[in-house]
């Protein structure tokens, strides 16, 4: 009886909450971006396989099938679809992607962009053809292509803790909420972004690189939980989360091991823990009864800072990337 008037009383405060700033919220509301990749039309025109149809796995093998000289003809006649396709080679992305954006993120590796609704783009530092461990980090709410500096810090700031020896995928591959509002109270954005998160890992696995640490900041941790028992993932690690969409580790139904950081002075841990009519996205994952390993963040500052240089956060983060803990 006591956790269900507890439950009762924070779902009113979620729903009084949102309530509140529904006329700001709306104004703000996203439309998830699904389907296949710009420029699909043409390329099926061509005879090419389906993007909707044909699974990672099955792009890799048929990329595999083509010469060099085909790869490059595609490339050039299109490269919006090419560059956006989990399954075919990185190089071959990036070199797509250098088409479609011109001078935009000039020099860096783009693994995907597209310029639908406020944009996306997922960006690598490091080799994914070499490396010996990958990591994906999944952001939260306000991140796209316009607005992906934050996370590409956090990816940089894994990259050097862990000596250059990790490959990482900032990865703002999903319509992300605006703000803290309806979008950011609900799932249907994560719904869609853990579709799209999926075809990532099995796209990562269809080219050969390892099974990637995947570290959710915030919404993305919600992305991470609804897409868990479909991701080809050693490690699923949530920061900063509202919940996963999960009463523990269990209900996740996922083989990776599953950890959790949350600083003191993080504002997260005001919002209620629950899911109710649709809004709130479960218990807290660094509650111990939700099963996860915790990592140490008590000298990291605030929402947005457990990654950084010096902090307990950072360091474990680096050795679950590199597979140093157990």
């Amino acid at each position: 009886m006591r956790r269900y008037t507890r439950t009762l009383v924070a779902a009113a405060i979620v729903t009084t909450v949102v309530a509140g700033t529904a006329g700001w919220a709306s104004g703000h509301a996203q439309q998830a971006v699904t389907g296949a990749p710009v420029g699909a039309e043409a390329w099926r025109a061509d005879g090419l396989p389906d993007p909707e149809r044909t699974s990672p796995a099955e792009t890799a093998a048929f990329f595999e099938e083509l010469s060099p000289a085909r790869q490059q003809e595609l490339v050039r006649a299109h490269p919006s679809v090419v560059g956006n396709l989990d399954g075919v080679p990185p190089r071959l992305r990036y070199e797509a992607n250098a088409r479609t954006l011109g001078g935009q993120f000039a020099g860096q590796q783009v693994l995907a962009s597209d310029p639908r609704g406020r944009g996306q783009i997922a960006l690598v530092y490091g080799d994914l053809d070499t490396a010996e461990h990958v990591a994906v980090v999944v952001p939260g709410s306000d991140i796209d292509a316009g607005n992906v500096r934050p996370l590409t810090d956090m990816a940089e700031s894994l990259r050097r803790a862990t000596h250059g020896r990790t490959a990482v995928v900032a990865w703002a591959g999903y319509t992300t909420p605006l703000g803290v509002g309806v979008d950011a109270a609900t799932g249907e954005l994560a719904e869609a972004g853990a579709e799209r998160l999926t075809r990532l890992t099995d796209g990562l696995a269809a080219v050969g690189a390892p099974a990637p640490s995947l570290f959710c900041h915030s919404y993305g941790s919600v992305v991470c939980g609804l897409a868990a028992d479909r991701l080809k993932a050693k490690d699923l690690v949530v920061f900063g989360s509202p919940g996963m969409r999960a009463a523990n580790v269990g209900e996740l139904n996922t083989s990776a091991r599953v950890w959790a950081a949350k600083d003191p002075s993080d504002w997260i841990d005001r919002i209620p823990n629950v899911e109710f009519a649709g809004l709130g996205h479960g218990e807290d994952p660094t509650d111990p009864a939700f099963g996860a390993r915790r990592v140490p963040a008590d000298d990291a500052r605030g929402h947005n800072g457990y990654f950084a240089p010096g902090t307990q956060s950072l360091r474990t983060f680096a050795a679950i990337a590199q597979g140093d803990v157990r």
